[in-house]
């Protein structure tokens, strides 16, 4: 690439990563680079965090993430206290036993308890995104520049070369990087610079919410046991309450018809009259904060990358809002993408890595999009979605704390680190021996599980298995053998494709 601009002779700046959009993937994959040193410049349009609050569902997986960078107490202070259950209902005031309780797609707390060390947070996305930009900005590695838009994009062999635009001074620069990250939403300017092609079932519809604030604690039912959602009945304010986060915050949402009046066309008079019927309240008088409203969709894209460039997130694939599955599938992309990156980056890996971005996450994104569209014949239980959350990573299980100290409890998945994880059983000592394990440049952490564990794990006192940072597992070995230890040149196929070392 050349050194300077051709027109304006500006000198660019230079980083390993470009990450567009500063929504919960972008940062989510900023955060994974800058933890591993990665240099990466995180650009957003906007001049400030979004006070939009779309998604309200933290995941089981994405609260292991959350778990993984010390942010599991601080996303979980921003969450409601509910349960993971829908309450049909004429009115949010008709009183307990007069509605039907129905299973959502999401664990609830006995469910979780069973497969993950932490448990789905019904926290909302504007609640989330503060959370994460202030990690991102802990990190030397990484910058954050808000109200700076992406214009134009070339990529060649060497590399990627970006125009922003300085929104607040009408200026542009230029940045040249490694490889892109498009996380820019729906109608993604990265992903369109890179011409990949949006497939699937556009404009299903139209879905709109309005924000508010009101003390509605007094008029529902049980105060002990609270409903995630209320699905209102009343012909004349159909639609879905929600909390939103703590406090007093709600939301009212619905799907709106062809011609039907948007929320936001109804004058406050209105506004008020529908929010009372709906919450079965003649004198509410909620405090409204904002709307929002937007286009359903179940799409995805043609593919992931394009050469150096990659799309994450919305950018990637639109779901409605049917198992909550959006934000969860985006902030995942990232996290996997991201590790990838900071892999191949740091030369641990071969580029060959970054392939497997597209062909491990891209069925995910499939799955998901075509469960957001299908009519639900009978409501979805989180039998159906968890394994697609989890996505096949290690089991969790508990282990025993050492005899005689109050340690905190520790999961399986709480052992995974950013390199390697090797997991033996009580008698793979061998394992720890200097020199017993090569993984080249790849940093590699050992664990010795005790005899519960290990046989929870199916792993034989003498064995060890190998493990990916996405909790992973790669490859595993019945007994310590000199021929049979992991060493680079003895791995699998698939564990020796992680390596940049033959």
């Amino acid at each position: 690439m050349t050194g300077l601009r051709e027109s304006g002779q500006l000198l660019p700046d230079q980083v390993q990563v470009l990450v567009v959009g500063a929504g919960p993937a972008g940062m989510v994959a900023g955060i994974t680079l800058a933890g591993y040193g990665v240099d990466v410049l995180l650009v957003e349009k906007r001049p400030e965090a979004s006070e939009l609050s779309r998604a309200m569902l933290i995941s089981t997986r994405t609260m292991e993430l959350m778990r993984r960078w010390g942010l599991e107490a601080a996303v979980r202070a921003k969450a409601s206290d509910v349960e993971a259950y829908q309450y049909v209902t004429e009115t949010l005031a008709a009183g307990t036993g007069t509605g039907t309780e129905m299973p959502m797609a999401i664990p609830t707390r006995p469910e979780a308890a069973l497969v993950s060390p932490t448990r789905p947070a019904w926290a909302p996305q504007d609640d989330l995104e503060p959370v994460l930009l202030a990690h991102l900005r802990t990190l030397p590695a990484a910058q954050v520049r808000l109200g700076c838009e992406l214009t134009a994009l070339f990529q060649d062999d060497d590399g990627i070369r970006a125009t922003l635009l300085d929104r607040a001074t009408e200026t542009s620069h230029v940045v040249e990087a490694r490889y892109v990250i498009g996380g820019d939403g729906p109608y993604s300017t990265v992903r369109e610079q890179l011409g990949i092609a949006m497939e699937g079932l556009d404009h299903l519809g139209g879905y709109e919410s309005v924000q508010f604030r009101a003390e509605l604690d007094g008029v529902i039912g049980d105060p002990d046991r609270k409903p995630a959602v209320y699905m209102i009945t009343r012909p004349d304010a159909a639609g879905f309450l929600s909390r939103r986060g703590q406090g007093d915050r709600w939301s009212f949402a619905r799907g709106r018809a062809p011609g039907q009046p948007g929320l936001a066309d109804l004058d406050d008079a209105g506004l008020a009259a529908l929010l009372a019927r709906a919450a079965g309240v003649d004198t509410l008088r909620p405090r409204i904060e904002r709307f929002s409203s937007f286009a359903l969709a179940a799409m995805l894209a043609e593919r992931y990358r394009e050469r150096r460039g990659f799309v994450i997130g919305d950018a990637a694939h639109r779901m409605t809002p049917r198992g909550g599955t959006g934000m969860n599938t985006a902030i995942q992309d990232a996290f996997d993408l991201g590790w990838k990156l900071a892999w191949t980056l740091r030369g641990w890996a071969q580029d060959d890595l970054l392939d497997t971005y597209e062909t491990e996450r891209r069925p995910v994104g499939r799955h998901n999009v075509d469960f957001s569209a299908a009519p639900p014949t009978e409501p979805a239980t989180a039998a159906e979605t968890l394994p697609w959350d989890l996505n096949g990573r290690l089991a969790h299980h508990w282990l025993r704390p050492a005899e005689g100290t109050r340690d905190e409890p520790v999961s399986t998945v709480d052992l995974i680190g950013d390199g390697l994880t090797l997991l033996t059983g009580p008698e793979g000592k061998r394992w720890t021996g200097a020199g017993a394990v090569d993984t080249g440049p790849v940093p590699l952490a050992v664990h010795t599980l005790d005899l519960a564990t290990a046989d929870a794990l199916g792993l034989p006192p003498a064995g060890a298995m190998l493990v990916r940072p996405d909790c992973r597992e790669i490859q595993r070995w019945q007994e310590y053998e000199e021929a049979a230890a992991p060493r680079v040149g003895s791995l699998t196929p698939a564990a020796h494709a992680l390596l940049a070392a033959d």
